[in-house]
């Protein structure tokens, strides 16, 4: 087992990527904090994992709320002793708007979600890390932080900001025994449209030029994969890096 007595804080874990990598840490022996906003979701997945030998427990956390994030992170060390790896993984869409669409509140909200939730929940389990001298963080990013034509404007810049957090996280504690590093899927088979209300059909006509280029979509479990590798001792030496897991899609 890859993950073994190691303990794995995962949110937006209630479908999705989320659950997949969830499900798969615990196959790979972690205790896993399944975390997300929809609490029967999250409920869900941790009951698949007990089901099935492993330990979890849910929480439900909204993570633009700073405090729910506090909680998430007291809960599970409550519950566990410590904290060892966090993959910050919650995210929604924007409605596909350029820049000359967006509304403060539609921008924002997406800030909240994609960006900030990953520096605060950062913030608060580094000094956990830094006292017991390691431990591993992954971001879940996307191709549409590494391309300009993947979505709309708020949530193209919410993620090449997690892809610079993400960087710049990995550099500044790399002498700590800290790892930091970002997937950035393609185009995956989850609800995460869910989110979008209102799309903006100038924004997803431009959008298609690229999606025409796309080999096919992924399912969460090729993405759980590449974090059971991240999180794990196979990839010691890497650190800073954004694995990009698109089937090809952004080497045309």
């Amino acid at each position: 087992m890859k993950l073994k007595d190691k303990v794995a804080i995962i949110t937006g874990a209630a479908s999705g990527i989320g659950k997949s990598i969830a499900i798969r840490f615990a196959q790979e022996g972690a205790k896993v904090a399944v975390s997300d906003i929809n609490f029967k979701g999250a409920e869900e997945t941790a009951a698949e994992i007990k089901a099935n030998g492993g330990d979890a427990f849910a929480i439900q956390t909204d993570v633009a709320n700073e405090a729910d994030i506090q909680a998430l992170v007291d809960t599970t060390v409550k519950n566990y002793g410590t904290v060892d790896i966090l993959v910050n993984n919650a995210g929604i869409m924007d409605n596909m708007e350029p820049a000359g669409d967006i509304e403060d509140r539609n921008w924002e909200r997406v800030i909240a979600v994609n960006t900030t939730s990953v520096m605060r929940s950062t913030r608060k389990v580094l000094p956990i890390f830094l006292q017991k001298g390691g431990g591993v963080i992954i971001n879940v990013a996307s191709i549409g932080g590494l391309r300009g034509a993947r979505a709309g404007a708020a949530y193209t810049a919410s993620k090449y900001a997690v892809v610079g957090f993400t960087q710049n996280t990995g550099f500044m504690y790399a002498q700590k025994g800290i790892r930091c590093n970002a997937i950035a899927p393609g185009a995956i088979m989850t609800n995460i449209e869910a989110s979008m209300t209102n799309i903006n059909q100038f924004g997803m006509s431009r959008q298609q030029t690229g999606m025409a280029s796309n080999p096919r979509a992924g399912d969460p479990a090729e993405i759980a994969g590449v974090a059971v590798f991240l999180a794990s001792d196979d990839a010691s030496f890497v650190n800073g890096a954004v694995i990009t897991a698109d089937g090809g899609w952004s080497a045309y």
